[in-house]
């Protein structure tokens, strides 16, 4: 089979070329993203890296503000790396697992507000340089929350101000948008985001795209269970993704949290329905995942069990895709077994 045709490459129609807007190379911007390199730690430049993502996976992923969050800076490195992996005809293309997360995420919050009828809050736990507020229609009818650290959102509001004076047809998609100024591993977030609007009893979706396994495993359970703990009063739904022990060797200085049972692990904190998927599953692949030889292909169809890759002993580094619920009349059909802590 022809590698192009594989399906988690770029299509050869859909050529990375690397265009930069002109927004980019304004005094402001230049100005804002000079902070950015100069005053910004890994996890809030992270942020970056993933609207480089957006960008550059623009064949899937329609995001018209992804360029000029990610900044010049990341689209140069991830598109230098793209080309790389085309040219050695690389089975898993920089970006790919981003892309698929990006897309996930989108279906299933598509997904539960129209099950919800379309209203409901939205609460996205380090928002970073996320634009869902401006691109997804299915928030129309919904009041959405970013919540993250203050000079993150202070340079976001900035590249978004000009970014929109700059182009006629961007619009709020959203019914409302909030920031929230607030460190989600310190114990004052939920008063800071009601005081911001957010009503407990509303019916909510919580959105934790990347950021977990950044948190101790105190500030992470801690986060988890103020979560879970909303399936009393209101309709909760938690959408986040989660690794699995392997995967936190990939950077010990920078992951922390996992989680090798997050199916297990969230019922026994108040939510009564989970469902868990890895990239590569049939809700987790949107054609980009064909090639049964590559990376994330042959780990799914290895037992969860299994800790190293039997052909070459290589750590089985997962990252699973959770999506759990909870309400008042529910309750919990399964506590997490001892052995299945994180």
């Amino acid at each position: 089979m022809d590698r192009s045709e594989q399906g988690n490459a770029f299509p050869e129609d859909h050529e990375p070329e690397l265009k930069l807007p002109h927004l980019l190379f304004t005094e402001t911007v230049r100005q804002l993203y000079t902070k950015i390199v100069n005053e910004w730690d890994f996890l809030k430049k992270s942020a970056c890296q993933t609207a480089a993502v957006r960008a550059l996976w623009k064949h899937v992923i329609h995001d018209p503000l992804a360029h000029v969050l990610a900044g010049e800076t990341y689209l140069r490195n991830l598109h230098e790396k793209i080309m790389k992996d085309r040219h050695n005809n690389a089975r898993e293309i920089s970006g790919v697992i981003l892309a698929v997360r990006t897309l996930w995420f989108d279906s299933k919050i598509e997904a539960v507000l129209d099950s919800l009828g379309g209203a409901a809050q939205v609460v996205l736990l380090g928002a970073g340089m996320d634009s869902r507020a401006y691109r997804l229609s299915c928030l129309k009818e919904s009041d959405v929350f970013e919540v993250d650290f203050p000079e993150v959102l202070q340079v976001k509001a900035a590249l978004l101000e000009e970014a929109l004076d700059s182009t006629e047809h961007l619009r709020l998609m959203a019914k409302s948008l909030r920031r929230v100024a607030a460190d989600i591993r310190e114990n004052d977030w939920l008063e800071k985001l009601q005081i911001s609007g957010f009503v407990l009893e509303k019916n909510t979706v919580w959105v934790l795209e990347g950021i977990i396994y950044y948190l101790s495993n105190s500030q992470a359970m801690q986060v988890l269970k103020i979560v879970g703990e909303k399936c009393t009063l209101t309709h909760t739904v938690l959408l986040a993704d989660f690794m699995n022990k392997a995967s936190t060797t990939l950077s010990s200085s920078t992951f922390h949290f996992y989680s090798d049972w997050p199916d297990h692990l969230l019922p026994s904190i108040g939510f009564s329905h989970v469902k868990l998927s890895q990239i590569g599953d049939p809700d987790a692949h949107f054609g980009l995942m064909h090639d049964p030889l590559n990376l994330f292909n042959k780990l799914r169809n290895l037992p969860r069990s299994v800790e190293t890759h039997p052909d070459d002993g290589t750590p089985c580094c997962r990252l699973y895709l959770v999506q759990a619920s909870g309400s008042p009349n529910q309750t919990v059909s399964m506590k997490a077994p001892s052995q299945c802590s994180i």
